[in-house]
């Protein structure tokens, strides 16, 4: 036995990674996918059937979830696809800052402020206009593949 002591470095974050594979016929509409590294919600799905090589292959139209961008893909239908972990989570807004991000507060009463406002129009100006009123507003922000969006807004309204 040798007296040196190893040293190993690893580039590897530990934990649950950021997709998981699902192989391609069994993902459905409204179900999520991976498309050019990007997390996707797909709107339609289409088969072909199988040719004289063998494979059908699946036709996936997906939305972007983070940008609102479309992407295509077709892939054999036999392959395995990357299906992002995607959750939503809810924050009770606390306060906006000048700089455009939030601070909100989570469920163990400890607050998260690396989030910044959302880039759509629409929801930003009622997150923007209910804050300004007063309101318990309450968001849910949407997570996958290490990023992160304010997509979403409930009114709880008065206590």
């Amino acid at each position: 036995m040798s007296d040196e002591e190893h040293q190993f470095e690893s580039k590897a974050d530990a934990g649950a990674s950021k997709t998981y594979p699902q192989q391609a016929g069994t993902i459905r509409k409204n179900g999520y996918i991976v498309i050019k590294a990007r997390p996707c919600k797909v709107v339609e799905v289409s088969t072909s059937k199988t040719g004289k090589h063998g494979h059908a292959k699946c036709h996936f139209v997906a939305i972007d979830i983070f940008t609102g961008k479309k992407l295509e893909d077709i892939v054999p239908s036999s392959h395995n696809c990357d299906v992002p972990h995607v959750n939503r989570t809810d924050y009770q807004l606390i306060d906006i800052s000048e700089d455009g991000f939030v601070s909100l507060l989570t469920d163990n009463g400890n607050t998260k402020d690396d989030l910044r406002l959302p880039t759509d129009e629409n929801l930003l100006s009622l997150i923007k206009d209910g804050f300004a009123e007063g309101k318990d507003l309450v968001v849910s922000v949407m997570s996958a593949m290490g990023e992160e969006q304010i997509n979403a807004l409930k009114d709880i309204g008065p206590k």
